[in-house]
C-alpha cells in the first residue's frame, strides 16, 4: 500500500464517552471526510477536501457510502477455544470439563498451537477485529504461538499464559512456583515487543490454589506495568464454588483482593453477580470489567448491568469471550449488548454499542491513547463498514433517517460480509 494514504468516505468520530455525553454528541458519523493513513498511524484526519489540499498526490481510496471505523477491540477471548465455538448444552463447569480442557490439552503440540492462533487471527480480521486480549493455556507453546503470529502480522494483542494448580486435568495443571516461572520468563521474552503486551493469568480463583493466587500477584506487584486478566462472578453456581474453595473471602472478589489481584490494570471477565462491596471495590480501584454478551446467553450466566455499573463509575469493555461465546463477530457481540439492555429495560444507542466494542475496550486495556478511535497520532488499526451489505439490510436502510439508524442496522442485522476491508497497523489485511 503506498504511503502516504487518504482514506475517504463517512469517518466515525469519538469525541467522549456516549455513557457520559448524549451519545450523538459523543460520537459523530462525519459525510465526505477522510484520514491520512501513513508509517502505520493516523497522521491527519478532517473533511476529505481539506486533507486533498493539504496532502497533494496522496493516493486516494475511496469508501464512498462505507463508514471507517476504529478496528474492533476484543477485551477477553480464548483463541484455544477456536475449534469448540458453539458446542452444545452446558453449564459453566460442564462446558470446561466436556470440551474447553480436553481442547486445551491438544496445545501442548507447538503446531497445533500454531495452527489455530494463525486460524483465530484470519477469523477476527475477517470479522473487523484488529486487538485482541486473549488467554492461552496452560503451555508456553500456546502463548509463543499467538504472540509470534501477532507479531508477523504487525497487530497489538495481549496474551498470557493461563495458570491452575487444581481442578483441572493432569494435563493441565502447573504449579504456584512453574506457573510463576513459565509466566516471568513469557512475560520477559513478549512484553512490549513491537505490539505485543503479556497479561497475567489466573484462569479464575477454582483453578487456582491459594499459593498460586500469591505467587501471581507477587509477579503482577514486580510488573505492574502488565495487565492482569481472570473471570469474576459468572455464575452463580460458580460463586458457590469458590465460596467453599476460600471459606475465609468476604466474597468472590476478595479472592483475588487478598492475593494481591485486585488494581487498575486488572480485567475481570463477566462480573455478572456482583455484591455491592466488590462493585465499590471494582470502581475504588479503577479495575475495568468486560461484559461477554454472546457467551452469557449461551451458557446460561444472567444479564450485565451496564447501565447500573456504567453509572456508577466502572471502566467497562466488551467481548466475544470466543468460544464460551458464539460469535466471532463484534457486531454481533454489540447487537447481544443491546438485547440484554433491552431485557434489563435499559437499551442501548447504536453509539453506545460501537463505543463499547472500539474505544471503551481500549480504555479497559488502557490503550486508549493508541487504539480504540480515529485520532491524529493514533495506529492505523481500522474497519470499514458496508451499512448495506445484505439484501435485508438495504432495505431497511432505504427508510433509514440519519446515519445511526443505518449503523444500529449493521449492529443487529450485520456479520462479515458487512467488513469491506480491515487495516491493521496502516495495511489492509
Amino acid at each position: 500500500m503506498p504511503d502516504p494514504t487518504l482514506l475517504t468516505g463517512r469517518v466515525l468520530r469519538t469525541l467522549a464517552s456516549p455513557f457520559d455525553t448524549p451519545p450523538e454528541e459523543a460520537l459523530r458519523i462525519e459525510t465526505d471526510w477522510g484520514l491520512i493513513v501513513e508509517r502505520g498511524q493516523i497522521s491527519a484526519i478532517g473533511p476529505a477536501a481539506d486533507l486533498r489540499r493539504d496532502w497533494p498526490g496522496t493516493t486516494e481510496i475511496v469508501y464512498g457510502s462505507d463508514l471507517i471505523c476504529p478496528g474492533f477491540v476484543d477485551a477477553h477471548v480464548h483463541y484455544p477455544q477456536t475449534a469448540i465455538i458453539a458446542s452444545w448444552g452446558k453449564r459453566l463447569i460442564d462446558w470446561l470439563n466436556s470440551y474447553t480442557f480436553p481442547e486445551e490439552m491438544r496445545f501442548a503440540d507447538p503446531a497445533y498451537a500454531a495452527e489455530v492462533a494463525a486460524r483465530y487471527l484470519d477469523l477476527t480480521a475477517a470479522h473487523g477485529t484488529t486487538t485482541v486480549c486473549s488467554f492461552c493455556t496452560i503451555h508456553p507453546a500456546s502463548v509463543d504461538a499467538l504472540m509470534a503470529e501477532a507479531q508477523r502480522r504487525g497487530q497489538r494483542i495481549v496474551a498470557g499464559k493461563t495458570c491452575m494448580d487444581r481442578n483441572a486435568p493432569d494435563g493441565l495443571q502447573d504449579t504456584a512456583q512453574s506457573g510463576y516461572d513459565d509466566s516471568k520468563a513469557l512475560l520477559e521474552t513478549w512484553h512490549g515487543v513491537d505490539r505485543l503486551s503479556y497479561a497475567i493469568t489466573p484462569r479464575f480463583s477454582p483453578t487456582s490454589t491459594p499459593d498460586q493466587m500469591a505467587a501471581m500477584g507477587a509477579l503482577w506487584a514486580e510488573h505492574p506495568d502488565c495487565l492482569m486478566q481472570t473471570h469474576l462472578s459468572e455464575q452463580t453456581d460458580e460463586i458457590a464454588w469458590v465460596r467453599s474453595l476460600y471459606p475465609q473471602a468476604r466474597d468472590y472478589l476478595d479472592t483475588y483482593e487478598r492475593h494481591g489481584l485486585l488494581g487498575p490494570n486488572g480485567l475481570y471477565g463477566h462480573a455478572i453477580h456482583l455484591e455491592q462491596r466488590e462493585r465499590d471495590r471494582l470502581r475504588a480501584t479503577g479495575a475495568a470489567l468486560v461484559h461477554c454478551p454472546t457467551s452469557n446467553t449461551f451458557i446460561g450466566s444472567g444479564l450485565f448491568d451496564m447501565a447500573g455499573l456504567m453509572a456508577e463509575g466502572q471502566r467497562i469493555g466488551l467481548a466475544t469471550d470466543t468460544g464460551g461465546g458464539s460469535s466471532f463477530s463484534m457486531l454481533r457481540t454489540m447487537a447481544a449488548a443491546y438485547e440484554i439492555g433491552q431485557l434489563r429495560g435499559t437499551p442501548l444507542h447504536a453509539a453506545q454499542l460501537i463505543w463499547l466494542a472500539t474505544a471503551g475496550s481500549a480504555g479497559a486495556l488502557r490503550m486508549g491513547d493508541r487504539i480504540g478511535s480515529l485520532t491524529q497520532g493514533a495506529e492505523a488499526d481500522l474497519v470499514v463498514l458496508d451499512l448495506a451489505s445484505t439484501a435485508a439490510i438495504a432495505q431497511r436502510v432505504a427508510r433509514a433517517e440519519d446515519a445511526w439508524e443505518e449503523l444500529f442496522a449493521t449492529i443487529m442485522m450485520g456479520d462479515d460480509r458487512a467488513v469491506r476491508a480491515t487495516w491493521i497497523s496502516g495495511r489492509v489485511v
